[in-house]
């Protein structure tokens, strides 16, 4: 179901061509569009620096459903990536040297049934290959119960959301019993080697806030998770990713029928720091939906805005040199990853 945000978000624009998508509010009379704010500061049009990552989501479906879920997830969505859409995907990472990590995303990407020959063949290539693991799909079944072990053999970069260092906080997000399955989870991977010194075997942790605001500091929150992880259940990571909630989807739904939308995005907006704008993820990285078509980031995936026309849409016709002379789509989610310190799938963009 597409989200909300392009009829009821005030703000929204399509970046390039400023185009206002709903009727202006009190909200939208106080803001200026993102495109206009970027112009501001010499950054507008948005484009690219480069193609370095590939994200690709290999399909929305889900053994959870997350209160915060920008991808709408869940164990009843049938959208799955087949082996042949995997297939163009692996010929244009081939063909694009430059292209040096592919970041597999879902719903829980482990759940395509060609998820092992997938990563199978990303290793054959030489890429790193990422995984956001919700943890919990390792004890789902026993069929997943060998995936560190699987990881391990492929050096995968393990990357996992955990709300928070305790079961309350955590299960109010994510649902009932998570944190303990979580735990269990970090706990085999810690076993085989992941975040352990030495091993190379990365396992980093991804923080969301439980509400509507801005997360603290990245740095201070990985201090806290590492010292209460280790001290209470042994658990050892490598970084600690704060990310901002994107109001979309889930999130976006929260948002409005708690009477909170306005608010928040005044946060974003008001929070706006140009050095995050600068480095923002879109700028190196190229999206990939389940049935392959181009998004310039997972967010713009979710509101179904394809990467700009003249561009490539598809996988099947990937070239990153017509790809990086584009002009990036934004629209007013975009505030989301440029407030404060910045917010990318890697966690803070900007000191």
């Amino acid at each position: 179901m597409k989200s909300l945000l392009a009829s009821q978000n005030p703000l929204a624009d399509t970046g390039f061509q400023l185009e206002v998508l709903s009727q202006p509010t009190a909200l939208g009379q106080r803001f200026k569009g993102f495109g206009q704010r970027l112009k501001e500061h010499g950054l507008f049009p948005l484009k690219p620096t480069g193609i370095s990552i590939l994200q690709v989501n290999v399909g929305k479906m889900c053994n959870q459903v997350c209160k915060h879920c920008h991808v709408d997830a869940g164990p009843d969505r049938k959208e799955i990536m087949t082996r042949a859409t995997m297939g163009y995907i692996l010929q244009a990472v081939a063909a694009t040297p430059e292209i040096t990590t592919i970041d597999l995303t879902g719903g829980a990407p482990e759940m395509n049934p060609d998820f092992r020959w997938f990563v199978e063949e990303l290793s054959l290539l030489g890429r790193q290959v990422l995984v956001r693991c919700n943890l919990t799909i390792i004890l789902a079944n026993k069929k997943y119960h060998d995936l560190p072990e699987f990881f391990k053999k492929h050096r995968v970069h393990v990357v996992s959301s955990l709300p928070y260092f305790t079961a309350s906080r955590t299960d109010t997000q994510r649902g009932d019993g998570v944190f303990e399955k979580s735990i269990k989870a970090l706990q085999m991977l810690n076993a085989v080697g992941y975040g352990q010194e030495g091993t190379g075997l990365e396992l980093d942790l991804v923080y969301n806030p439980a509400g509507a605001f801005l997360p603290g500091s990245q740095k201070s929150l990985e201090k806290e998770f590492k010292q209460r992880l280790l001290q209470t259940y042994g658990i050892t990571f490598n970084q600690l990713f704060a990310i901002t909630n994107v109001p979309i989807s889930r999130f976006l739904d929260y948002l409005i029928s708690a009477g909170n939308y306005d608010a928040y995005m005044e946060k974003l907006v008001t929070a706006f720091n140009p050095v995050a704008a600068a480095n923002v993820m879109c700028r190196n990285t190229v999206s990939v939906g389940w049935e392959g078509t181009l998004y310039d980031c997972d967010f713009n995936q979710m509101l179904e805005l394809p990467v700009e026309s003249r561009a490539p849409r598809h996988i099947k016709e990937f070239s990153a040199e017509a790809l990086k002379e584009r002009n990036i789509i934004l629209n007013q989610h975009c505030y989301g990853c440029t407030a404060g310190a910045g917010s990318s799938c890697g966690g803070e963009i900007a000191s």
